[in-house]
């Protein structure tokens, strides 16, 4: 059967399927270059666990305690709730490696997503594909960057034209990086990632030395009443919903601890290095956040610590150190940590766009999957850089970039949900036949189901001050962020009921049937189409599944 070249229809609908990164190195794509990876699973443990943190790291532990301080107005119950996220962090983790164990490819929510809603074909591809394509964006840390730069050489502004473009020069250097040197990318990631690391710790043994009495301000007697909730100037007295909040402001802090699932395919001997990386890093950065939140309570008065919003990392500087050095130093520290995270970001979320563009998920997808011109998913990264450029010049400055930004974070609790919620059904579901090397305990995954509910919720819960006080609506974000998944379904509509395109594909749909290297087993694998193989832009998949001596194929079937 021939197909269109051009068709929008998706090439193959797959639930699951093992790849070797091995086998998966030495395919071209349909223009003939090289899949260059930067090397065929260059990424080890470490580099994985730096991936992970440096997206996980950003502004927030530098900032975020502020806050959360401000709405509990308890020293005990502000450092619980950090090591509580860090225990919510860790169910979801069990969750994704329960998922990325069992399907070692890149992409992320997508497989597993794919895997449990098989249910209308290509419906939960179609809705995840908006989602990441549209707000998978790094502009946030882009212009975080460009504003930290500025007040490190002494010119602070709000956001603005200026800040912006240095925050267009930071996504497009690390494009251009990752696309041109991706050897170099990686390099830089892990070196930003050891250098966020020794940050943190820097700020702990600070800490450790403020509660032995070396500051330069008084002893803030913050741990006398450890548990004690108090109501003072600017913290104190919120009530559950500012409880609520504080916790969902903490969980997003510790967001990213998935960035190593969505490059599966880079990582070498992949089951193995995420099963060691993604706990080693999670744990590492629960303890660090907690130990760094304990060390702004030895030195920071609580009135002050209340009322720092993003500077108080450098209160805290400043209280040890003095003035010049935290004005000198702080902004510094913070601006690389923003480009490690969009480093981090651009590197994972351009794997995302590839894997969708190899399925023909995305309008012109034989060209955000091609490889030109350096062997590197270099088209996949300028798809990446035109949505982050858009964000960033697009909105006027103020509330309305705010509104974008909070944008980026709240779908994802929506994708958490269901990803959690088809983990739950495959589990409990005898003829899904669903095994992975590891498991995660039911009462994990309602946890961490409960929790994302919690986050989707949460944000429509009126709050006690000006319901504008942002400068829109408090129920604006969440509402459009939902909106955002249901265009993904009326894209969905238009893209496979609306205008159908009169061809027909093969769907190739296979069981893996003997051992394949330390993979596991995958039901009901989707191999590859006949336009897929035409075009190459499956051949990463059906070169890989070449190399196994182990499938049988049960059925050959069409669609039209």
């Amino acid at each position: 059967m021939m197909n269109d070249p051009h068709s929008k229809r998706p090439m193959a609908h797959h639930t699951g399927r093992h790849v070797d990164s091995e086998a998966d190195s030495d395919i071209s794509d349909s223009d003939g270059i090289p899949y260059a990876r930067p090397e065929p699973g260059e990424i080890g443990v470490a580099g994985a666990v730096f991936l992970i943190l440096n997206k996980m790291i950003g502004t927030g532990i530098f900032s975020t305690p502020s806050s959360i301080f401000a709405a509990t107005g308890s020293v005990g119950i502000s450092l619980l709730l950090w090591a509580v996220a860090g225990l919510l962090t860790l169910s979801g983790l069990s969750v994704y490696l329960e998922f990325g164990l069992a399907i070692p490819r890149s992409g992320g929510e997508k497989n597993y997503l794919e895997r449990a809603f098989r249910r209308p074909r290509h419906l939960v591809t179609s809705v995840f594909a908006v989602q990441i394509v549209l707000l998978g964006f790094s502009a946030g840390n882009a212009l975080a960057f460009g504003r930290y730069v500025l007040l490190a050489v002494g010119r602070p502004m709000p956001d603005g034209w200026t800040p912006r473009v240095i925050a267009v020069a930071c996504i497009t250097f690390v494009v251009v990086l990752h696309a041109a040197w991706p050897k170099w990318g990686l390099r830089l990631t892990n070196a930003l990632g050891v250098f966020k690391v020794l940050v943190l710790l820097l700020i702990v043994f600070s800490g450790f030395a403020a509660l032995a009495g070396y500051r330069l301000v008084p002893d803030p007697q913050n741990f006398d009443n450890f548990w004690g909730v108090e109501k003072g100037d600017g913290y104190g007295g919120g009530g559950a919903y500012a409880y609520a909040t504080a916790l969902l402001q903490v969980v997003y802090s510790y967001k990213g601890w998935e960035n190593a699932n969505y490059v599966m395919g880079e990582l070498k001997n992949p089951q193995r290095t995420l099963r060691i990386a993604a706990p080693l890093a999670v744990v590492g950065i629960t303890v660090l956040y907690v130990l760094v939140n304990v060390a702004y309570f030895a030195a920071i008065p609580k009135g002050e610590l209340a009322k720092s919003e993003v500077i108080v990392a450098g209160l805290f500087f400043r209280n040890i150190f003095g003035e010049s050095a935290a004005a000198r130093s702080l902004p510094a520290f913070v601006a690389l940590s923003n480009v490690g995270n969009v480093l981090a970001v651009s590197f994972g979320h351009s794997r995302v766009n590839e894997e969708l563009a190899k399925e023909n998920i995305l309008p012109w997808s034989k060209f955000w999957a091609s490889k030109k011109p350096f062997g590197t998913p270099a088209a996949s990264l300028f798809l990446h850089w035109i949505v982050t450029v858009v964000v960033l010049v697009a909105p006027p400055p103020g509330p309305a970039y705010n509104f974008i930004i909070n944008l980026y974070t709240y779908p994802g609790a929506w994708i958490n949900t269901f990803v959690t919620g088809g983990l739950i059904y495959l589990q409990l579901s005898k003829s899904e036949k669903w095994s992975s090397p590891w498991h995660t305990y039911l009462p994990v995954s309602i946890l961490y189901l409960v929790l994302n509910l919690f986050l989707v919720i949460t944000p429509f819960v009126p709050p006690n001050k000006d319901w504008n006080a942002d400068g829109y609506p408090y129920y604006a974000f969440p509402l459009v962020g939902t909106g955002v998944l249901f265009l993904g379904a009326v894209y969905w509509l238009v893209w496979t009921k609306a205008w159908p395109e009169p061809t027909e594909y093969t769907v190739l749909e296979g069981r893996v049937a003997a051992e394949n290297g330390g993979g596991t087993t995958v039901d009901d694998t989707t191999l590859g189409s006949e336009l897929g193989r035409q075009e190459g832009v499956y051949e990463p998949l059906l070169g890989a599944t070449r190399r196994h001596e182990g499938y049988s194929y049960d059925s050959i079937s069409s669609s039209g």
